[in-house]
């Protein structure tokens, strides 16, 4: 692998591709009218610019070939085509009105298209839009994302949950790269601050063709925040307050970019206290976050590369019943010390009409956990509000050795080569995997020293019709995992997918994918031999686990006009193997035993919704949504953690003065089910209602803008337990009432 890697290195530091210029006007369909600060973006350079007043605009320094570009702006249809340079001619672009709100480009697909030209569907939302609605973490905001809620325990430990399936059956991309953090655990969250992030993408169904093991269940895509344009510099901080918890998050940012090299970096820090109910505050739901991201980029005629490094902090208290009320923001124990740290490097070289992508990640995640056994008799005073508490409280456990200490480092690589196009047909053919190391160091073990090497290779075809596009992939992977230097397993799967999108009728389209994707077991369900802290079971491996492998039908129709859209997403997914916990009967240290075994299972479901923005009331949006999702085992027994239906329902205004820029306001009212389709080992969730609603602006503050916003979530201060929440068994409610107060400043 490395000798390909440096023979694919020296072939290409000896290609030389000259430098191309192009240039032209943005105008309206059908008249001569410029259409000022358009965005003219290629998406795989990553290289754009916006048109001046006139509608002008130049971009050089170009590779040669085909290039897809895409022309887009507020009020206008987006427009993509694919170009071929060099051309000596003009390239100019029209442009239709619509009240049809901006497409964006989907990263987390192949072929960079735009949503609308995209085989398989794929949800985005801007962190920035998730923050106005009032989520505190990144867990917590994307369960405004269709199809998608998380498994909690309290306010900062949060795992996704894409259509009723987690942990390891969903896999975490940041900077490009997998994100490795213990995954099977269900109170180890995603270890990533939502600073620095700038958009959130989800494929719902299995993506094991494009990612690989753990891809069964879906992906959640972390796109990173973009560089400063080309010769810019940019200085931002922002800040935000939350009431329920009396904590703040803030970050401050600077980036610039020259002609060939770019620089950002961003730094933040959170603090909360333990949430609040309508009745009580829950005790060490507290919790304290610093996150560092930096990145340097550097780009020329044929070739790009971005190095960037995130290093995440954290401690996290573990809540389990109860106790003294306290607004201190140190964590008692239990709780989890973390660092996370992620290093990445995304390169590009580009030939004629091909390129080369080569992806490269470190992760490395040190895990420690301390039991309150260690300072029985240390915390009677320790649920004083002072700062001052907090600081001695900190001096105290610097001292304290974990009860449970594991690190895992995951080296991970993806080298993806795209063809020349021919004809109808675009190609990826790939190479990845994955070298990793788990080791143990403190006194308990929940899993075993172990490594696990992966490989796949994989080839997708995009085909291009007048009416119609077709997707064709397939894939081979072989993962082995040797435990303790003694046990080793290999497992082996072969994937495929195909997909069509088709404009059956006028503004029309139909999407339907069908795929196979497959997990392989994780070190817990294999090696496990010992007592899950926090949920009261012993919990035996099975080291004769086979793959999980499944197959998913999904099925998309989607209608847009100027007026409304309207959509209905259908799914279902048959799972062979699928691994689940089962009491055995027996006890071991008063502790009841749970092996893990295998069954076939089934989900399906789907997502429905429309939304209205009538013309030319086209300021005015109105949307409802509704999703459900049922999963059973053969003999027809419910699946543990699947999320009760929900419907959403929003009215959303957005309008925009000389005083008054980008301003907006909402009111939100969400209402859940109850959820009776539960487990052996679960309770029923009780139905309720939770109503949000927002507001905020942006205004000119010394000749920069200033962003201010205001949102309230659960404003009635409703008494309630989601059914995915880990502290339901303890009776123990979600957060009550809270205000959250915004700033973003561009200096």
């Amino acid at each position: 692998m490395k000798i390909l890697y440096f023979m694919l290195l020296a072939l290409v530091s000896t290609t030389t591709i000259a430098q191309q210029t192009i240039s032209g006007q943005v105008t309206i369909v059908n008249s001569s009218e410029p259409i000022p600060f358009a965005n003219v973006y290629f998406p795989q350079l990553e290289k754009g610019t916006a048109t001046d007043v006139n509608g002008n605009y130049t971009i050089d320094n170009l590779p040669s070939g085909n290039q897809k570009i895409i022309i887009s702006v507020i009020g206008f249809e987006t427009l993509s085509q694919t170009i071929t340079l060099p051309t000596t001619n003009s390239l100019n672009f029209q442009l239709t009105p619509s009240a049809i709100e901006i497409d964006e480009v989907i990263l987390s697909t192949p072929f960079h298209q735009l949503q609308r030209d995209n085989v398989m569907k794929v949800e985005q939302e801007k962190v920035s839009e998730l923050q106005a609605k009032g989520a505190v973490t990144l867990s917590d905001g994307i369960t405004n994302i269709a199809g998608v809620e998380s498994v909690t325990t309290g306010l900062s430990i949060g795992k996704p949950v894409i259509r009723g399936l987690s942990s390891n059956r969903v896999l975490v991309y940041a900077q490009g790269v997998r994100l490795e953090n213990q995954q099977y655990g269900d109170e180890h969250g995603l270890g990533v601050n939502d600073a620095g992030i700038e958009s959130i993408e989800v494929i719902k169904g299995p993506a094991s063709l494009l990612y690989g093991s753990d891809a069964l269940g879906g992906v959640l895509y972390l796109n990173p925040e973009r560089y400063a344009s080309e010769n810019e510099s940019l200085t931002d901080i922002n800040t935000r307050y939350f009431t329920n918890t009396q904590g703040y998050s803030t970050n401050f940012g600077f980036k610039k970019s020259a002609n060939q090299f770019k620089f950002l970096i961003r730094a933040s820090q959170a603090e909360h206290s333990d949430y609040e109910t309508k009745n009580y505050s829950v005790t060490n739901t507290r919790f304290r976050e610093q996150d560092l991201k930096t990145g340097l980029g550097f780009q020329n005629t044929n070739f790009k590369t971005d190095f960037r490094y995130n290093v995440n902090l954290a401690k996290i208290g573990i809540p389990e019943e109860i106790e003294a009320q306290s607004n201190a923001r140190t964590p008692l124990e239990p709780f989890q010390s973390l660092a996370n740290h992620i290093l990445s490097s995304k390169s590009t070289w580009f030939f004629n009409n091909s390129s080369l992508d080569v992806n490269l990640g470190f992760i490395y995640n040190d895990r420690k956990e301390f039991e309150d056994h260690h300072h029985e008799d240390d915390h009677d005073d320790d649920h004083d509000d002072d700062h001052d508490d907090d600081h001695d409280e900190d001096i105290d456990l610097e001292d304290e050795e974990p009860a449970l200490h594991m690190k895992l480092k995951t080296f991970n690589y993806d080298v993806k080569y795209n063809l020349p196009r021919l004809g109808k047909f675009e190609t990826i053919v790939g190479l990845q995997g994955m070298h990793q190391v788990n080791t143990n160091y403190g006194e308990e073990l929940l899993i075993p020293n172990a490594s696990t090497n992966d490989i796949g290779i994989l080839a997708t075809s995009h085909i291009h019709f007048e009416t119609f596009d077709v997707q064709l992939g397939a894939r081979f992977d072989n993962r082995n995992i040797e435990i303790n230097n003694s046990i080793n397993r290999q497992f082996n799967s072969f994937n495929g997918a195909a997909g069509v999108k088709a404009n059956i009728l006028n503004n029309v389209v139909l999407r339907l994918n069908l795929a196979s994707g497959f997990r392989a077991p994780n070190l817990s369900e294999l090696a496990s031999d010992g007592t899950h802290e926090g949920t009261n079971r012993y919990e035996i491996g099975n080291i004769d686990l086979n793959n999980e492998q499944n197959f998913q039908s999904d099925l998309a129709v989607e209608y847009a006009n100027q007026h409304f859209e309207v959509f209905a997403n259908g799914f279902y997914n048959h799972i062979n193997n699928y691994i689940f916990l089962s009491p055995s009967g027996e006890t071991i240290d008063e502790t009841p035993v749970f092996n893990y075994l295998q069954s076939n299972a089934r989900l399906y479901g789907g997502e429905f919704g429309l939304h209205l923005h009538p013309h030319p009331l086209d300021w005015l949006h109105m949307e409802s949504s509704f999703e459900t999702v049922t999963g059973q085992l053969e003999n027809n027994e419910y699946l543990p953690l699947i999320p009760a239906n929900s419907w959403t329902n929003t009215l959303r205004i957005e309008f925009e003065n000389n005083t008054f820029k980008k301003s907006y306001a909402f009111v939100r009212l969400r209402s859940t089910f109850a959820q009776n389709n539960v487990s052996a080992f679960e309770t029923n969730t009780p139905n309720y209602n939770l109503l949000s609603a927002g507001l905020g602006t942006t205004v000119t503050l010394f000749n920069n803008p200033l962003s201010l916003s205001i949102s309230g979530t659960n404003l009635t201060d409703t008494v309630y337990i989601n059914h995915l929440s880990r502290l339901k068994p303890e009776g123990i409610a979600n957060m009550g009432r809270n205000i959250s107060f915004g700033l973003s400043y561009i200096l």
